[in-house]
């Protein structure tokens, strides 16, 4: 054992997010069904005692893995920039990648708490409160979560149509059409 891995099994931090690397990598090849606790904790170098440890369950695992991109978004954008950076990072990247997984996992997977109840408490909840903050509109409840449930479309056929508009549309083009409908729907415009 060299003195780097004996540091890394004592820093909780590092241990975590080799944890999460892993489970993510493996979700996205194999999906949620076919990747194993044991096969997370081989990729991270770690006990997989360890997984149940830091997360509880496998499907808490997958909820920090799907949550931690959103909730960093939401945490560090201030409310009048978060539907700029959210229609970029819908954008980024190439349709039907790496994330398109883990998307359709979210959408589609274990759906009775665990990853479903991570993404909802720690992204789709602040981000209704930061929606609702930017329209005195009526129904500011209902308007902050069709735009939600529209972004959350929005990203998704992107990743299955991958021959459709929304996927072959330079991102430049498409942010200013998706800002100025999120505005209409918010009642701000």
């Amino acid at each position: 054992m060299t003195e780097g891995d004996r540091t890394r099994r004592r820093d909780a931090a590092a241990t975590r997010q080799a944890l999460l690397a892993a489970a993510a990598e493996l979700f996205t090849a194999r999906g949620f069904d076919r990747t194993s606790v044991r096969d997370i904790a081989a990729l991270a170098e770690v006990n997989q005692a360890l997984v149940f440890r830091y997360f509880g369950s496998k499907e808490e695992l997958l909820g920090a893995v799907l949550t931690a991109p959103g909730r960093e978004i939401v945490a560090t954008t201030p409310p009048e920039e978060l539907l700029t950076r959210l229609v970029g990072e819908i954008f980024a990247g190439e349709p039907g990648g790496p994330g398109a997984n883990l998307l359709l996992m979210a959408l589609s997977g274990p759906q009775d708490g665990g990853a479903a109840e991570a993404l909802d408490r720690e992204v789709a909840a602040p981000l209704r409160a930061a929606l609702r903050s930017l329209t005195d509109a009526p129904s500011a409840d209902l308007r902050a979560e069709l735009v939600c449930a529209w972004l959350l479309g929005i990203a998704l056929v992107r990743q299955i149509r991958l021959d459709g508009p929304v996927a072959k549309t330079d991102p430049a083009e498409v942010t200013p059409v998706v800002l100025d409908a999120v505005a209409h729907l918010l009642g701000n415009g």
